[in-house]
């Protein structure tokens, strides 16, 4: 097997996907980015850990700039955490911005906390990393996180109990302030 090759052509077409108008667009960037990472994972065992630098030396000269070796190593990452689901079952709601946000959280109940928020919510990707920088998912009763492991209904009693985010805004000029 090729894995350079396949992985070449499937980045080309979805280059050539892209192009097209459609609804679908961002799902199918989201399913390529999953297959490129799993080629990624498998060619890794076979020819070596630099393997994903390797093909992003090539890559960015075949295909464009875009593919460099972060990039490549994120499809990797995002196979890596999501290979233990249903291709299918990943969310179609979330754009390939939404994942790479989520690739740095390791805890597997928080991260499908934000993705079921960003469905039920219709976050954007400013939102999303707004609830994840005031750790929303971390000021969750132990009782609520159960609930939502165990995909129980929640109840208004389990939302963060104090929403409201107070930030020290550093850029205030102390000396204009009127009293």
């Amino acid at each position: 097997m090729n894995y350079y090759e396949d992985i070449k052509n499937k980045l080309i077409d979805n280059e050539v996907y892209e192009k097209v108008k459609d609804y679908s667009k961002e799902r199918h960037k989201v399913m390529t980015y999953y297959e490129v990472g799993k080629l990624l994972s498998e060619a890794g065992k076979h020819y070596g850990k630099d393997i994903v630098g390797e093909y992003s030396k090539k890559l960015v000269n075949d295909v464009g700039k875009k593919y460099n070796k972060r990039t490549l190593f994120r499809m990797k990452q995002f196979y890596l955490l999501f290979d233990n689901e249903k291709v299918s079952t990943l969310s179609t709601q979330l754009t390939w911005s939404h994942y790479q946000e989520l690739l740095s959280i390791k805890n597997i109940n928080e991260r499908n906390y934000y993705i079921k928020e960003i469905e039920r919510r219709h976050l954007s990707i400013k939102k999303l990393r707004n609830i994840i920088k005031s750790k929303e998912y971390e000021r969750l009763s132990k009782e609520t996180k159960t609930k939502l492991i165990e995909n129980k209904e929640l109840e208004i009693l389990d939302e963060v109990k104090n929403p409201i985010i107070i930030r020290n805004s550093s850029n205030i000029d102390v000396n204009n302030i009127k009293e």
